[in-house]
């Protein structure tokens, strides 16, 4: 169960990243990038971010290495700007709920028309 000050440094977390992402690290091949979660261990030792992206599926993979490869700056310039005694070790995992909502909102829509189109017939 996390308590209010992990929520407080996960939240922190999250806004720092995403401004990071957003304004400093320039790499033009990273496109649009979201962190859409993170979650901190109990020791604050490691940090999850998930992140989700815009775009196919190749543009994702090559998204998430470039992240992997700027770990140690995105970590350093957090250090500078967040106060924490140690930054946590920063794991990217890619956030697929979004995909995964948009096929469920889909397939709940070939239903409804599905449906439409027999009572209509009848």
């Amino acid at each position: 169960m996390a308590t209010v000050k992990q929520d407080r440094m996960d939240a922190i977390l999250m806004k720092e990243i995403s401004r990071i992402l957003q304004f400093e690290l320039k790499n033009p091949k990273l496109g649009f990038v979201t962190v859409t979660d993170v979650q901190c261990t109990r020791d604050m030792s490691q940090a999850k971010v998930f992140v989700s992206f815009l775009g196919q599926q190749d543009r994702n993979e090559a998204g998430m290495k470039i992240l992997n490869q700027s770990k140690g700056f995105i970590r350093s310039t957090l250090a500078k700007n967040v106060k924490m005694r140690k930054v946590p070790d920063l794991i990217f995992v890619q956030d697929k709920s979004l995909e995964r909502g948009r096929k469920i909102d889909n397939i709940i829509k070939q239903i409804n028309e599905k449906e439409d189109t027999k009572t209509e017939e009848s």
